[in-house]
């Protein structure tokens, strides 16, 4: 199997890599943090001017008709440079549903606005008990005549704060665990009945709590099927967990450039630190982890093309199972060789390990994949 990318795919990640070289270093990022929603719109509009974000989607929609590779290319350079921007929930989530689900209407009211820019979303799926299971669901959607009447909460909505539009699941009926009965809705963020509680979260992005009272939407809010919308869930999820994959990846080569750079020009006893031995080990057993993480993010990529969902949701239970070990590894050794100045807030090191860790606990944990894992008879 060939692994090396094409001349296409080899221009898209120069371009990336370099808009986010120009764009996004540290002290830059300390500033778009502090921008309404936590994110800046001005690298928001370079990444639509470059095509970015219209990558995933087909020529016949206004995009580019790119693949996985191509997302995982994306979001490996954005893990390098810490990105605040919702690409993850815009492009990759919102887009997920609307590419795999929307209607022919739902896709020409929405795409558009995704490539160019001018629209934002964030997916409010997380409950307050349901953990990491997407069949968990209380927020209901009753029928009113030809809509809906969506009512209860969703946490940690990232985005929550600026999108324009929610992606929400939502029950139709049954029970809070059935995997049936669970549909998929948009809704507009400034809808009659939504209230909001927004806050920054640990790695720098930001959130929202969510309430929906009586919030009514028409009857084409419903994406694919209202009654059984978990399958599309679930995949849309799983790319979701594959490009977040690419993300952690891309967040600890950094992390590893940045210690071992550190080791070259930290000195002790009048030598770098980097001419110890002890810590010559470390460094490449933190290059093992990274390349382990690596090859099963590729297999996690490879993964969104199989047809059979068993198949591919083992995949990326297993590729999310040594991403959470190796982001671990990586992140507690990068913070212990850089010492006491790794925990600062102005030292960067500790900032990706913070984003590696919220990565981790994104979509389910290490243990939570594992147990996926082992019941499907894989081995990790």
């Amino acid at each position: 199997m060939d692994f090396d990318l094409s001349e296409e795919q080899r221009l898209l990640k120069e371009s990336v890599d370099g808009l986010l070289t120009d764009a996004y270093s540290f002290d830059s990022r300390k500033k778009y943090m502090q921008e309404k929603g936590g994110w800046s719109k001005a690298v928001w509009g370079k990444l639509a001017e470059q095509g970015l974000l219209g990558l995933p989607f087909s020529e016949d929609d206004g995009g580019f008709g790119a693949g996985a590779v191509e997302t995982m290319i994306v979001m490996e350079a954005l893990g390098k440079a810490l990105m605040l921007e919702p690409y993850l929930a815009t492009v990759v989530i919102g887009g997920g549903f609307l590419r795999h689900g929307g209607s022919a209407a739902q896709k020409e009211a929405h795409i558009p606005g995704i490539i160019d820019g001018s629209k934002t979303f964030a997916f409010a799926q997380l409950e307050k008990n349901s953990r990491y299971d997407l069949h968990d669901v209380t927020t209901s959607a009753k029928k009113k005549g030809e809509g809906w009447v969506i009512d209860g909460e969703k946490f940690v909505v990232v985005n929550g704060e600026n999108a324009d539009t929610l992606v929400v699941t939502a029950r139709t009926g049954g029970a809070q665990r059935d995997k049936t009965a669970i549909g998929v809705f948009l809704v507009p963020a400034a809808a009659k009945g939504i209230a909001k509680k927004t806050y920054p979260t640990q790695d720098g992005l930001h959130a929202a709590d969510i309430t929906f009272t009586g919030v009514e939407v028409g009857s084409d809010a419903a994406i694919g099927d209202p009654d059984d919308a978990l399958p599309l869930i679930e995949r849309v999820v799983d790319e979701a967990r594959s490009a977040m994959c690419a993300e952690a990846v891309g967040a600890m080569d950094e992390s590893l450039k940045t210690t071992v750079e550190y080791l070259k020009t930290r000195k002790q006893f009048g030598v770098a630190i980097g001419s110890f031995q002890t810590l010559q080990h470390r460094a490449a057993d933190m290059f093992v982890a990274v390349e382990q993480a690596r090859s099963m993010s590729m297999f996690a990529t490879m993964a969104a093309d199989f047809e059979d969902a068993k198949e591919r949701a083992t995949a990326v239970a297993a590729a999310k199972v040594q991403i959470g070990k190796s982001a671990k590894f990586v992140g507690q050794q990068a913070i212990q060789l850089h010492g006491g100045i790794g925990m600062t807030m102005e030292a960067k090191i500790g900032h990706y390990f913070k984003r590696l860790t919220m990565i981790e606990n994104s979509f389910g944990d290490t243990d939570y994949h594992l147990r996926r894992v082992t019941e499907s008879g894989g081995l990790v």
